[in-house]
């Protein structure tokens, strides 16, 4: 058993809550642009000051409407600017916030509302607006539904806006007093890959503890000139969630993408210095990039300056790159790296990744083309991130060190235990779960890591998804499954073989590449997947990224066969969670036939 543990770098009273933020950031910056909004097309600043006056207003009209201290508020919305206003209001008006992905069924919706007891929602659209409605009287408790953009009424922020205007700026005032660092600041439910999603109760303290020493470990990030973020994952995700926390109290000028098909265009206008992703948005910018540079006929070039990035990145870990490797890595920097970091807007040089490994060789190219990418590791339950890479020491391959005010411990079995600031204290309205969560004071993770000497963390799996073949031997997927998922041409890789004679996968093709693969192999360009499953070509391609996958394991782990599917895992399918975790046992009772198929 090993364990490793930091101190705090900062504190947080215990009497401090996160509407602290906003009128420390009034008092000392009052025309900092903390925020950008879009409008009419433009990007325009939101200063400390205007902020919190637009906080006020809303969380006054929340006050008018009835919302008392400790209710739950929903809200389901894509990630922009209002979710951050309404969020910081819900919490002013002394609520608690229940965040709903905005592509929630109406099953899962309903039971959210339900389980919280929420009184009141705040939604995007009207089509979000329809699916609470179709669940309304089941959802008994819920009294109130505001909606964002404008419909037959005024939109949501001018709605409470005129609702809260006889109220003074006291009676927020006085709904922030009654918060403590113990009080409850938001239920974030679980992904629900295994069952119903859980409501993780994380507190006031455990954002604020956690974004306050994080702050202090990302100085680097945090002290360039005008330092700006673009947010584009889920604010309904804790990752987002905690990153949008940290840019606010770190005055960081922070700006919001709904629509992830506009990304490429709001980066290069936006220009943000960092930016927050998981590792399937690296994984698709790799994969597109070389796919358009082999459509191009010049994937040869590009595999080299990709050869060159890894051996420059896997160099600064050792004596530093030779006189040769610079050269050659000057040369490419101008030929490729420059476009890739020119594609997310010039200025970024770091970035943070985490909610599934990255693995090393995309962490060592993004290194060697000039983007450091600080991965982490965290759940929903230690308020996202509990290790992370130091901008100063990152070790490609592992998810960091523990954060200040937090440790990692390594249980027998291998198992990763938690303890710190940024770790919850239970599920809400579920004392079973709460109580089979921790062990000793630790919080169980579920999942499978290594601890070195000096307190680097290393995920090697997830005890659930190990799978023991018929011979008895223990595998862990996702190590092959995130090399196979490199290749340009794969979407999806989900390693099988739970008591069967050797290991095998299931595997999806990229459909934005898939294009570009057809017109190279001199396929009709109207061929579907189900079409070429059985082209030698595909299977011949698939097979290089199998390969590929298999040096990074034993012989025994290696996958044997594999079965191209005609579908791509989505989050619309059923088979990804809003994340983009595998559900593996939907996978598996859907696709039980092309499993049985491979063994057969």
């Amino acid at each position: 058993m090993r364990e490793f543990s930091v101190p705090a770098l900062a504190d947080v009273p215990a009497d401090g809550n996160l509407t602290d933020i906003l009128r420390t950031n009034a008092a000392e910056a009052p025309q900092a642009a903390v925020l950008a909004r879009k409008v009419d097309g433009r990007w325009q600043d939101v200063t400390s000051v205007e902020f919190l006056a637009q906080v006020y207003a809303a969380a006054k009209g929340l006050i008018a409407s009835g919302i008392e201290p400790g209710d739950r508020v929903a809200l389901m919305s894509r990630t922009r600017y209002e979710w951050c206003l309404f969020d910081f209001a819900i919490w002013c008006a002394g609520a608690i916030t229940v965040p709903i992905y905005e592509t929630s069924s109406a099953e899962q919706v309903e039971w959210i509302l339900a389980d919280s007891g929420a009184v009141g929602c705040i939604v995007e659209s009207a089509q979000h607006e329809a699916t609470v409605a179709s669940v309304r009287e089941r959802v008994p408790d819920l009294a109130h539904v505001w909606r964002m953009d404008e419909g037959d009424g005024p939109a949501a922020e001018a709605a409470l806006a005129a609702a809260g205007v006889e109220l003074p700026d006291s009676a927020v005032e006085d709904r922030c007093a009654t918060l403590t660092g113990e009080s409850p600041a938001t239920l974030i439910y679980t992904s629900g890959t295994t069952g119903r999603p859980k409501g993780c109760i994380l507190t006031h303290r455990n954002f604020y503890g956690a974004s306050t020493n994080l702050i202090a470990l990302l100085d680097d990030l945090f002290s360039v000139q005008d330092p700006s973020c673009l947010l584009f994952l889920p604010l309904a995700h804790v990752l987002g969630r905690e990153l949008h926390v940290i840019c606010m109290q770190a005055r960081v000028r922070t700006g919001h993408c709904p629509d992830i098909r506009q990304l490429t265009g709001e980066l290069a206008e936006f220009k943000p210095t960092f930016v927050l992703a998981v590792p399937r948005v690296f994984e698709k910018v790799y994969n597109t990039a070389t796919a358009k540079a082999e459509a191009d006929g010049k994937g040869k070039i590009f595999h080299k300056a990709v050869d060159t990035a890894i051996a420059y990145s896997e160099s600064l870990d050792k004596s530093g790159p030779g006189f040769g490797l610079r050269v050659k890595h000057a040369m490419f920097d101008k030929l490729v790296y420059g476009k890739l970091r020119a594609a997310l807007g010039g200025r970024c040089e770091f970035s943070v990744s985490g909610g599934a490994p990255l693995g090393a060789r995309l962490g060592h190219f993004y290194r060697g083309i000039g983007l450091t990418i600080l991965e982490g590791y965290g759940l929903t339950e230690s308020t996202a991130a509990t290790t992370l890479n130091p901008t100063t020491a990152v070790r490609v391959g592992s998810v960091g060190i523990p954060i200040p005010d937090s440790a990692v411990k390594i249980a027998d079995d291998g198992e990763i235990l938690l303890k710190g600031v940024n770790v919850f204290g239970g599920y809400w309205h579920n004392e079973a779960a709460s109580a089979d969560a921790f062990e000793d004071g630790w919080f169980r993770t579920g999942d499978l890591g290594q601890l070195d000497d000096d307190g680097y963390l290393t995920v090697t799996g997830r005890k659930k998804e190990i799978l023991v073949t018929a011979g008895g031997k223990n595998v862990a997927p996702a190590v092959i499954e995130d090399r196979i998922r490199a290749h340009s041409l794969i979407s999806e890789a989900m390693v099988v073989g739970d008591a069967r004679p050797f290991v095998a996968a299931l595997v999806t093709i990229d459909p934005e590449t898939f294009p570009r693969w057809k017109e190279l192999h001199g396929k009709p360009a109207g061929a579907t997947v189900a079409e070429l499953a059985d082209d030698p070509d595909l299977i011949a391609s698939v097979q290089e990224a199998v390969d590929e996958g298999n040096k990074a394991v034993s012989r025994a782990e290696g996958v044997k066969k594999f079965r191209i599917l005609a579908i791509n895992f989505t989050e619309e399918s059923g088979h990804l969670t809003p994340s983009l975790k595998l559900k593996r046992n939907l996978v598996m009772k859907d696709f039980a036939d092309d499993v049985e198929g491979i063994y057969s």
